[in-house]
């Protein structure tokens, strides 16, 4: 008990970047990255690519607009994603029988086949990331990311 009272308040303890979990968080989103590329090399999805073109999958067809919050990307960056994805004719935009104005996505068949790679090296990716951790250490961390992330 008297451990808890001598330590010092979080306000009074220095900063050190070795302990702050915005720093980990990013060095280990950065290794998941460079895992990714290589399980992907030659695939040619970057991370937000991938997550673009699996919510989309997922959902079938939707909105720019919705495809970007499935994705959890600001309409600047999703615009730019779903752009580049219809440029390698990975999806496809129709204009909304409902409205006109609006642009519904889908994933087109070339965009399925490179999906179903790229989920093998997101897998492959994942498992190398989580390799030092036991099965209740992945469980837990996945869990306590997902709270964190809201």
């Amino acid at each position: 008990m008297s451990e808890i009272l001598d330590r010092p308040a979080a306000a009074e303890r220095p900063y050190r970047l070795e302990t702050s979990a915005g720093h980990l968080m990013r060095r280990a989103h950065q290794r998941y990255q460079a895992l990714f590329g290589e399980a992907a090399a030659g695939i040619g999805l970057t991370g937000p690519q991938f997550a673009t073109l699996l919510r989309l999958a997922e959902a079938g067809r939707c909105t720019q607009n919705q495809l970007g919050r499935l994705a959890a990307m600001d309409s600047a960056t999703a615009h730019g994603v779903a752009r580049r994805l219809q440029e390698r004719g990975l999806v496809r935009a129709a204009p909304d029988p409902m409205d006109r104005r609006t642009r519904v996505l889908s994933v087109t068949a070339e965009g399925h086949l490179l999906l179903a790679q790229a989920k093998h090296a997101g897998k492959r990716a994942n498992e190398a990331l989580l390799q030092p951790l036991s099965p209740e250490e992945r469980a837990l961390l996945l869990s306590l990311l997902g709270r964190l992330s809201g």
